[in-house]
């Protein structure tokens, strides 16, 4: 090879397509951890607005290719990401490979919706990412969006600066995927063995608290259906204030108009001044018998001395853990009633109101069950 395709050889960045896979899908759990808790990203301001051009414009592909740019960068700072092919000189990385092997995989498979390839829909080959570009493309305006956000990446100079502008992307990315519909995936039927490890998974997962409050509706609806006991199973979002009228719990089970038990879901470990202030605002003011803790972390001593304190003034105060009790309550209903905690669950994260990334999670977990 002579001596200047030599030179230009060894100026070319080197991106391994494992790393940059593992690279971008922790970027996409830092991103929909954000979004859970409705972080949204707003610096660098120029970032925000170019991102909200780009993905308010129907031509897929600049918001595609330009994810590719962020990873590029990520990979290796000396890449000029306005060279998406390797044969344009120094600094050109293989901007479509990297798409193949990395962007496009990752959209489709966390059920983001993306075309086939933005180096196949939209650009032409040996294409650069410059202001000359743009004769001939839709949507003239998002790709000079595009060029603001490729300008910010090439600016940048460190990785944690690129990291942030990677993250602005994928938030948008994010609020695309909300917006669309997530298709649940379905099983017929599960072991308890399955229900179990599904369980297992679920309360594990990062969800605000969300998960826990679904699986713990589910199964009492499950057991109100089942047992045919003519429950109103009342429950209301994470966060939500209790209503003044309803009997202050996460879920509230009802029947005849009069409430049987009130029951709070929580993750957070609880200590005494937990069940004070929640005996103070909730069960003495609302006349609340039976108040059912359900949770994931056991509570401190100080807790239950307090719960059993209330007791003896006719309170019933106490404490579950969440997958002890579900799978207790599963393997009890038999297999049929097993197939309607499925439907029940499923029937709850199929709203609009839940967001798109726990329905993902589930159709991963569903899939690795029955593999």
């Amino acid at each position: 090879m002579p001596l200047d395709e030599l030179l230009k050889a060894a100026a070319m960045p080197s991106i391994d397509y494992h790393e940059a896979t593992e690279t971008l899908e922790g970027l996409f759990e830092t991103a929909e951890a954000q979004f859970l808790i409705d972080s949204a990203p707003s610096d660098p301001e120029a970032a925000v607005k170019a991102a909200q051009r780009i993905f308010i414009s129907k031509t897929q592909s600049y918001r595609e290719a330009l994810l590719g740019c962020c990873v590029a960068r990520m990979m290796d700072m000396t890449t000029d990401i306005t060279k998406p092919y390797i044969n344009q000189g120094g600094g050109a990385y293989n901007g479509r490979t990297l798409d193949e092997c990395v962007i496009n995989p990752i959209l489709h498979a966390r059920e983001i919706p993306a075309s086939k390839g933005p180096f196949l829909a939209t650009f032409r080959r040996n294409v650069r990412f410059i202001p000359e570009t743009s004769s001939g493309l839709r949507d003239q305006d998002a790709y000079q969006a595009m060029l603001v956000y490729i300008d910010l990446l090439q600016k940048a100079g460190t990785y944690d600066e690129v990291r942030v502008l990677c993250l602005i992307l994928l938030h948008h990315f994010l609020i695309l995927r909300n917006e669309s519909n997530v298709t649940l995936a379905r099983v017929a039927r599960l072991s308890l063995d399955q229900q179990e490890r599904l369980i297992t998974s679920l309360l594990s997962t990062p969800s605000g608290g969300l998960l826990p409050l679904l699986l713990v509706t589910a199964a009492f609806q499950t057991l109100n259906e089942v047992y045919k006991i003519g429950w109103h199973v009342n429950w209301q979002g994470i966060n939500v204030a209790d209503k003044s009228n309803a009997a202050g719990g996460d879920v509230t089970i009802q029947k005849d108009g009069q409430t049987l038990i009130a029951i709070e879901v929580t993750e957070r470990t609880i200590e005494r001044a937990r069940v004070v202030s929640t005996f103070n605002t909730k069960i003495s003011r609302n006349y609340i018998k039976d108040y059912l803790f359900l949770v994931t972390t056991p509570p401190r001593e100080d807790a239950r001395s307090a719960a059993s304190a209330y007791f003896a003034q006719g309170h019933d105060v106490n404490f579950l853990d969440i997958k002890t009790w579900i799978v207790h309550v599963l393997g009890t209903i038999g297999s049929d009633g097993r197939q309607v905690f499925s439907q029940k669950f499923t029937g709850i994260l199929d709203q609009r109101s839940v967001p798109a990334s726990l329905k993902v999670k589930w159709n991963d977990l569903v899939k690795s069950l029955i593999v």
